[in-house]
């Protein structure tokens, strides 16, 4: 059963993305990057938000957004309907605005929070729009607000960039020393390669395996799914760590490990029983199910399925009581 994954939760920090219609130029001024930013403001006083980060450039925006009480998806429609409903009633046109649904990549704190934020702030340098220094002018970012605090409002929360960059106070002194921090880190590739830059906008999350692993635990058991894969290119990681959350539960009910996996035969009952859980469960194809079970190749997954489930014994001891088991 393929679904959409919209993940919401209480206090989750979000990446969100989202690019004009066709790529088109939409903050073509300053009185559209203006009204966008007043309506982001005003979705995080009406929702409750804590932003983080956020920078509008000239075809799409970049929000760092923290929610509180877990209504990702409300304050998102709002905004945008909001800001489509300004910008059609001021300019006198109709028609789409943004490209399709916004992006969103939910954000594990500790590993990926601070990178995000740089990667947020260099937008309009990695754009060629200005240098590091010429930054501070750079009106419609979180990063002018970081270099005025009388200008802050009381729902954002500029911390997480100064902590990032080793610990930074928010003084003028700590201000500048981040600056500096940004221009090294705008000239040095390496180092935002380390920090994972190339990875910000893609996929459906920002952080370990592990991390990954506990969100979707955490939404399939929501809708209380057990066989749920999620749909969309982007997706297709989520997907794949569903396959071996899977794997690895089958593995434990028949405890077994990589040593038996390596070890014993390619047409072991017990891994026919694995492969037809997830032929059954899930849409890994053979050439994935046979390299994880070292079942040979992989048009004789079926062959093994079908002969362990010939027997009736065989089934119910590897495949009826493994299925009944996940399932609980």
């Amino acid at each position: 059963m393929a679904r959409t994954l919209r993940i919401e939760r209480r206090g989750g920090v979000y990446h969100l993305i989202n690019r004009g219609n066709y790529r088109q130029d939409l903050f073509i001024n300053e009185g559209a990057h203006g009204s966008f930013e007043k309506c982001l403001f005003e979705a995080c006083e009406k929702c409750g938000w804590i932003l983080e980060g956020y920078c509008v450039m000239t075809n799409h925006f970049h929000l760092v957004v923290r929610t509180p009480k877990g209504n990702l998806i409300y304050g998102m429609k709002w905004l945008q309907s909001t800001f489509a409903n300004r910008y059609h009633q001021f300019r006198k046109v109709h028609g789409k605005l943004f490209q399709g649904r916004y992006k969103s990549l939910i954000v594990e704190e500790d590993t990926y929070l601070g990178a995000l934020l740089h990667y947020v702030h260099l937008n309009p340098v990695r754009a060629g729009m200005c240098t590091v220094p010429e930054l501070k002018k750079y009106r419609w970012s979180s990063y002018w607000y970081l270099r005025n605090p009388s200008q802050r409002h009381p729902f954002m929360d500029l911390s997480g960039a100064l902590d990032a960059a080793g610990g930074l106070v928010d003084t003028l002194a700590g201000r500048n020393k981040y600056q500096e921090y940004l221009l090294w880190l705008s000239s040095n590739e390496a180092a935002r390669k380390e920090l994972g830059f190339e990875k910000m906008c893609r996929g459906w999350a920002l952080g370990t395996k592990d991390f990954k692993k506990a969100v979707l635990k955490e939404e399939l058991e929501k809708d209380e799914v057990v066989d749920s894969e999620f749909e969309g290119r982007s997706l297709s990681e989520a997907n794949e760590l569903i396959w071996e959350d899977l794997l690895e539960r089958a593995l434990e009910f028949f405890d077994k490990t990589a040593t038996d996996i390596d070890s014993d035969k390619k047409c072991a009952p017990w891994k026919a029983g694995i492969a037809s859980l997830l032929k059954k469960r899930t849409s890994a194809p053979n050439t994935w199910i046979t390299a994880r079970l070292n079942m040979g190749a992989s048009q004789a997954v079926s062959r093994y399925v079908s002969h362990t489930l010939a027997s009736r014994k065989l089934k119910i001891k590897y495949h009826d009581e493994l299925c009944a088991s996940i399932t609980e």
